[in-house]
């Protein structure tokens, strides 16, 4: 994650992150077959935000596209769509009062830190399913995703991955962390 308390991209940043925004977006028409480039264009170039934390999703390594269309609220929804769970945002517990537990080894941050610093939230267990839907993610790792309050009360936090053809939710002590676990994030724009 780029470290700076302005969420201001610089204009190489800006040009180069909607190039590489553009090319996965062209590359990928089967997550997004009915949506035209320019008008998705138009709205992240008119916020400035959105389009800072879709950098630091890049820059983790989530490699964002646009998975679906808010008509209502006049929104594209981008999901981290890298086909392993973020490399740049592996090794995390699943929130601060989890890292906060640990007695040793603690890990150097949390995924629901790390989602709100960079303006993004953590997709919940139906938005992961629905990414799987698209094409098949974390063959080899997996996901923290948002946990209902009952079951973070009593310690616990789920995570998602894809085995056996197979979309599995499991459990795990809040505290806990892996190499090989992070958390993919959602944006609206």
């Amino acid at each position: 994650m780029t470290k700076s308390n302005k969420r201001e991209l610089s204009p190489e940043q800006r040009e180069e992150l909607l190039k590489a925004l553009k090319s996965r977006f062209d590359e990928n028409m089967h997550r997004h077959e009915d949506f035209e480039w320019d008008h998705i264009q138009e709205k992240l170039e008119a916020n400035t935000e959105k389009l800072w934390s879709l950098h630091e999703m890049e820059e983790t390594g989530g490699e964002p596209d646009v998975v679906a269309y808010d008509e209502v609220n006049d929104e594209y929804i981008f999901y981290d769509c890298s086909a392993e769970s973020p490399k740049g945002r592996r090794s995390v517990c699943y929130d601060r009062e989890a890292l906060e537990s640990r007695k040793k080894h603690k890990p150097e941050n949390s995924a629901i830190d790390m989602a709100t610093a960079m303006g993004i939230e953590l997709l919940t267990e139906e938005q992961y399913r629905q990414l799987q839907e698209l094409e098949e993610f974390d063959l080899k790792t997996s996901s923290w995703v948002q946990t209902p309050a009952h079951i973070r009360k009593l310690g616990g936090a789920i995570f998602c991955d894809r085995r056996y053809d197979t979309v599995f939710m499991y459990h795990n002590g809040a505290e806990s962390y892996y190499a090989a676990r992070g958390f993919r994030g959602s944006l609206r724009v």
